[in-house]
């Protein structure tokens, strides 16, 4: 499970994310994302590639199609799966209005 937090200017936020953890970001995309993993915990930052301009979560998961109708069933609402460039994702309305977004790995690139 992943916080995420959308971001205007993804290098400042890289840059002063890496000042207060003392740390590097594990993964940079551009101006789209960038996270850091630090002590067990991973933060992403939504630069250009976010699905909401509220802070939300990420949820890996093994079956994004069984994910998606397990979210159904909850009554829950959930948008369309939409193809990432490293992954394949849905976006649900948690409460309050803010994401909750479900992800696998792209199987069709690599």
């Amino acid at each position: 499970m992943a916080t995420v937090v959308p971001v205007e200017n993804l290098a400042e936020a890289v840059s002063a994310l890496s000042a207060l953890l003392y740390t590097e970001p594990t993964f940079v995309d551009g101006d789209r994302w960038a996270q850091f993993d630090f002590n067990g915990h991973r933060i992403a930052l939504a630069g250009t590639d976010r699905t909401s301009d509220k802070a939300g979560v990420m949820l890996k998961v093994d079956d994004l199609e069984a994910a998606g109708l397990a979210i159904q069933t909850a009554g829950l609402k959930a948008g369309d799966v939409e193809e990432g460039p490293h992954e394949q994702r849905i976006t649900v309305e948690g409460p309050g209005g803010w994401p909750i977004v479900l992800y696998a790995p792209n199987p069709n690139k690599s």
